[in-house]
């Protein structure tokens, strides 16, 4: 069974060739994977937020998160090499496209006076960065099992070799940018 914004972009993928003139099909852009970052200071001082934060992250994506550590020492934050402070999961394939469709159907609506997401978050090389305030927009998430509200970052990665292939993309998918 091919997931529903799977097949939104393969009916995406004539309308992009046609806007950019691409020859080949091949040449369309593709997403590749989405990398979803969460970090937890807190982690230094009681481990059970940790614990918390990767237990959301795997309701969100349906995937065990990594656990990140912190690579030197930072007296001003009070870190030591090696300490833990976050977690990411990078989704492919199948799992991608579902947390993509949740993304875009599901949780962005639910983001208090949302207005869009910005067309300027884009890398140069054709990757598309998202930030969220909280978890909490995501439907799996039970309100009073939160210790406490974060935010999380999302990475989409595509091919697209300029920002302008990928917003058409990602626009041709749904994505609500803004104005």
């Amino acid at each position: 069974m091919v997931s529903r914004f799977l097949q939104k972009y393969r009916d995406a993928v004539p309308r992009v060739m046609q806007t950019f003139g691409y020859k080949n099909v091949m040449e369309v852009p593709r997403i590749e994977k989405v990398v979803i970052n969460v970090g937890v200071g807190e982690a230094k001082q009681d481990i059970k937020y940790l614990d918390a934060v990767m237990e959301e992250v795997a309701l969100i994506t349906g995937q065990r998160p990594v656990l990140k550590r912190a690579k030197r020492s930072v007296a001003n934050f009070k870190v030591r090499a090696g300490m833990p402070v976050g977690c990411m999961v990078t989704l492919r394939g199948a799992r991608m496209w579902e947390f993509l469709d949740r993304l875009v159907t599901v949780a962005l609506p639910r983001i208090k006076d949302f207005r869009g997401i910005s067309r300027r978050s884009f890398d140069g090389r054709g990757n598309y960065n998202l930030g969220l305030r909280e978890q909490l927009v995501f439907p799996e998430i039970d309100y009073d099992k939160v210790l406490k509200v974060r935010g999380m970052n999302i990475t989409i990665v595509t091919t697209a070799k300029k920002d302008e292939e990928a917003q058409a993309l990602l626009a041709e998918l749904g994505f609500p940018f803004s104005r």
